[in-house]
């Protein structure tokens, strides 16, 4: 994703926003699993480089939610061939009758795991 200037996690943020448009930040750390901070980063980063647009929610005015630009679109389309490569090599390792149940396993993993992540990274002590 390099030659692109895209990185795998802004890769992951355009493709959630591009499934869930209108999707505010708060629900996109919970759709991606990165943590609050670094999604802000990215956020702003990609909000410099004319990838997202970014508006107050009407639900919570200190909210916002995301959606792509057509900068955004068009780079997210330009990478999506490199990203199914890399996703069919990965899944090469396995035979393939395993295939589709590593997916649903990993899915499984990610819900469950997902809402616990906050709390997980919280240091002791703390409550």
């Amino acid at each position: 994703m390099a030659d692109g200037g895209l990185t795998p996690r802004q890769y992951a943020v355009l493709y959630t926003v591009s499934h869930n448009e209108g999707l505010s930040q708060t629900n996109l750390v919970e759709k991606t699993g990165i943590d609050r901070s670094t999604l802000a980063d990215i956020i702003r980063r990609m909000l410099r480089k004319g990838l997202l647009a970014r508006r107050r929610t009407k639900e919570d005015a200190r909210a916002y939610s995301v959606k792509l630009t057509d900068e955004g679109w068009r780079v997210l389309k330009s990478a999506e061939p490199l990203a199914r490569r890399v996703d069919d090599k990965i899944l090469a390792a396995l035979p393939t009758q395993d295939r589709e149940r590593f997916l649903q396993d990993l899915g499984k993993i990610v819900r469950n795991i997902g809402p616990m992540a906050p709390a997980a990274r919280k240091p002791k002590g703390r409550k």
